[in-house]
């Protein structure tokens, strides 16, 4: 018997390894590889070919460079990451910087969201009474709340429950019931769809539901996804009745546009109900497939008026890439569930695109730092800064606040995590308290300011989700539960430990790995 259970083990761990190895992750890495190695190889030999192409490449370079300085919506980090790259490969950096140096998206992408926002953001009016309301109970919070409601627009919302939850088994539960109740339609947008109990329960609701009539979408990251998906996985689900798109298809070709991923977690059901959060659709989300030790996430459902915000985000990113909807009324809130919800405290959903030149998630996350007069609490799964967020964080520990951090204890990525220790000496000299979760990875994109205002949502503390990436979050201010939020955030104190300035020392070479990955870390 057990020579039976050993040999399965060993059949099923090299069924792994073949699927790794033919699998359509690999076939693209190896790609993308081959034309890495045929460029660099093509740069060399026509400069030893041709001595003017040579000149070529090192004028096109400066070129791009005096652009690069010119240029006054790039971040300083950016440009200095751009800057050594010229210093280092003067020859192919002009045109490395033609590909890959615009952080904005493809000029069609961008002009079919911007197209779709000019339709649905007028949608997105601010009611008076909760700004109002707001501004009496938390002046300082409802400053923050102008700031998106002007530069989203993202209005707040009264008429809301709130419910968070610590982890992602605790909140798929909820998500099954809703979905199970779903009468009219159901949104799903996720960076990560994998194969497996998750999403397989999932995706049997969604097919039932579709079979029953109920118009039901998905979106999902096809980079995000490309390991832990067939190739056309889409295909399946129209088929099932379920209409579907991959976003921004993963193709192994060297263009900036691969750069910018769908990394949002939005849910939502017949308008009324939406989650959102750091939960992907995959079994590690909930425990059912160990990885890195147990992996800790959050989420939060909100039901009421507040999913609207969901539901347009939805809806502008579904009609820029499959035109299909031009009147909106059938998928507000009110039209399905026509008593609104007696609720306390307000709420705000927002999302981040690198369409636009305003960059929301980092000022927000700015605001709950500069606003911070007690303790501020901040859990990611890696924490890549530029200086300004950086040195808010110092400063707010040396006015007094008790900052606090909370990062993975098992990484998922170890050169990515010695990028992340890179920024603990400079933190914890400042006075922040920085915590290695113990019992594995943590996952959960959560903040918590003086118990009063908390951001749960998708955008992690690093460059790609703060400029590369769209994303969402909600802003929940004086909500009940902020004391959930309260009590999760003990308990993670209580399963972590304190990083100390004697845990940073990583001898003369680490330190040496961490100041180069940090000046490259914009470009990446």
């Amino acid at each position: 018997m057990l020579q039976n259970r050993d040999l399965r083990r060993f059949k099923h761990l090299l069924g792994g390894v073949y699927r790794f190895i033919f699998s359509r992750l690999v076939f693209t890495c190896l790609l993308l590889v081959v034309q890495m190695i045929f460029v660099a190889y093509l740069f060399v030999q026509l400069a030893d070919y041709a001595p003017w192409f040579g000149v070529f490449c090192i004028a096109f370079s400066l070129l791009m460079g005096l652009l690069l300085v010119r240029a006054d919506n790039i971040a300083p980090e950016f440009k200095i990451s751009w800057m050594a790259l010229f210093l280092i490969m003067p020859l192919p950096a002009g045109f490395l910087y033609l590909l890959w140096g615009n952080k904005r998206p493809a000029m069609r992408m961008r002009h079919r969201l911007e197209r779709e926002s000019r339709r649905i953001r007028p949608l997105l009016l601010q009611e008076p009474a909760p700004l109002r309301e707001l501004e009496a109970a938390d002046p300082r919070g409802a400053l923050t709340a102008r700031y998106l409601r002007d530069y989203g627009p993202y209005p707040v919302f009264s008429g809301t429950e709130a419910d968070y939850y610590p982890t992602g088994e605790a909140m798929f539960p909820a998500m099954l019931e809703a979905l199970a109740g779903a009468e009219h339609f159901i949104f799903v947008e996720f960076f990560i769809v994998g194969l497996g109990e998750m999403w397989g329960q999932i995706h049997e609701l969604l097919r039932q539901k579709a079979a029953e009539g109920l118009d039901v979408r998905v979106i999902y990251d096809d980079a995000g996804s490309v390991s832990v998906l067939p190739l056309g996985y889409w295909r399946k689900l129209e088929a099932e009745g379920i209409q579907c798109f991959p976003f921004n298809p993963f193709v192994p070709a060297l263009n900036m546009v691969m750069n910018n991923r769908d990394h949002r977690k939005i849910l939502v059901v017949d308008g009324y109900t939406a989650f959102t959060g750091g939960v992907n659709l995959a079994d590690e989300y909930i425990n059912r497939l160990v990885r890195f030790g147990y992996w800790k996430d959050s989420g939060i459902r909100l039901r009421g008026e507040a999913a609207w915000s969901f539901t347009t985000m939805f809806l502008e990113f579904w009609n820029a890439n499959r035109p299909s909807d031009t009147d909106f009324t059938h998928f507000r809130p009110e039209y399905h569930h026509p008593t609104p919800l007696p609720s306390t405290g307000w709420v705000q959903p927002f999302a981040d695109s690198p369409v636009d030149r305003e960059s929301i998630s980092t000022n927000v996350y700015m605001e709950l730092i500069q606003q911070a007069e007690h303790r501020l609490s901040i859990c990611t799964p890696y924490l890549i800064l530029d200086n300004n967020l950086k040195s808010a964080l110092c400063l707010a520990a040396k006015r007094g606040v008790e900052v606090e951090i909370f990062v993975p204890g098992i990484p998922d990525k170890k050169l990515t995590y010695q990028l992340t220790r890179s920024y603990f000496t400079p933190l914890i000299a400042a006075g922040v308290h920085i915590y290695r979760y113990l019992p594995g990875f943590l996952h959960a994109k959560t903040w918590l300011c003086d118990g009063r205002i908390a951001a749960v949502g998708s955008i992690n503390l690093d460059y790609r989700s703060l400029y590369l990436h769209f994303e969402c979050s909600t802003l929940l201010y004086q909500c009940p539960a902020l004391q959930d939020i309260r009590r999760d955030m003990d308990a993670l104190r209580t399963a972590s430990a304190e990083v100390s300035l004697a845990d940073c020392r990583t001898g003369f070479f680490g330190t040496l790995l961490s100041g180069v990955l940090r000046m490259m870390a914009p470009l990446f």
